[in-house]
């Protein structure tokens, strides 16, 4: 099988993120069992992760999830290997590649995953970037499945046709959200504070259909069916902390905003939250929240990953 690399959302077609989302409800059904399921077992695969950020849920659900398979994981930081030195990312690709059987890799610049990913002879899966974060989407899409299952049973059709409101920052999250909506057909809310806009060229977005830009956070949750947020200032941009904080004063997600949602509305947050910040403790913490779902999701989300690009397509 031909090298298959998940650096953007829009690496792969509607129909393979069809697969992934029925693979990762099996995996997830054998895990909730406690029934052993380890396809990287014989032979033994290798995981190196790469951390260039720092990292809580992404160390924990890929590492995690790679053991339960039953396979390996080797874990590299800038300060203990040569990639964030003298020696360039190409060569550190050659490398690792030749070592192990799929990196993932946690980084800045998507310039940097791109590079690495163009000399590697494994998969190389983006574990975020300061412009994508796919495997977040990944498992968000795959929590709005769980919960809002379509009558058909195919996951696409639970997602197709949905809104989903974006309440914050033009950041890799809100990028990625657009690339899912032009790819799966649903429609994207956007409302950030002015100089904090989504680019639609830097998203790769040529359907400008796929989203509405909303100058009123509260306008932007009027009917959604999701609405979701992330912290107002990411990492790399501590130094604009104060200034953002001023800016978004207008864009924490409340029980008005999400009262202007559908009833049945979900509530999601890639975490960390600031309560009292992006969000308030009443929603995050309240019913119509699945944070906790959608972080554990990340785990079996990312095990169906791994298993299409180094299994290939498994019925």
């Amino acid at each position: 099988m031909s090298i298959r690399h998940y650096l953007q959302f829009k690496d792969f077609s509607a129909d393979e993120y069809a697969h992934l989302f029925e693979r990762a409800a099996f995996i997830k059904r054998k895990f909730k069992a406690v029934e052993k399921y380890q396809p990287f077992a014989d032979p033994d695969r290798t995981l190196a992760m790469i951390f260039e950020k720092a990292s809580t849920r992404t160390r924990v659900s890929f590492e995690a999830g790679m053991y339960q398979m039953g396979g390996s994981v080797v874990h590299l930081t800038t300060g203990d290997s040569q990639l964030g030195r003298a020696e360039p990312i190409e060569d550190s690709a050659r490398v690792i590649s030749r070592m192990v059987d799929i990196v993932m890799i946690r980084t800045f610049e998507q310039a940097k995953i791109e590079r690495f990913a163009a000399h590697s002879r494994v998969p190389v899966i983006n574990g975020l970037t300061n412009e994508f974060h796919p495997c977040q989407i990944l498992a968000d899409l795959f929590t709005l499945v769980e919960y809002r299952p379509a009558a058909s049973g195919k996951p696409l059709d639970a997602i197709r046709g949905k809104v989903v409101a974006w309440v914050g920052d033009g950041n890799n999250m809100a990028n990625t959200w657009l690339q899912a909506a032009e790819l799966l057909g649903f429609t994207v809310h956007v409302s950030t504070p002015g100089g904090y806009e989504v680019n639609p060229a830097l998203a790769g977005i040529t359907r400008p259909d796929c989203f509405k830009v909303f100058a009123d956070p509260r306008e932007a949750c009027r009917g959604a069916d999701l609405v979701t947020t992330d912290v107002w200032t990411s990492m790399g941009f501590e130094a604009e902390n104060e200034v953002r904080r001023q800016a978004f004063a207008q864009w924490c997600v409340d029980e008005a905003m999400m009262a202007l949602a559908k009833p049945d509305a979900l509530f999601m947050h890639c975490l960390p939250a600031h309560r009292g910040e992006e969000v308030t403790a009443e929603v995050i913490d309240g019913p119509q929240s699945v944070v906790w779902d959608e972080a554990e999701n990340r785990m079996h989300a990312q095990k169906a990953l791994m298993e299409y690009l180094l299994l290939g397509r498994i019925a």
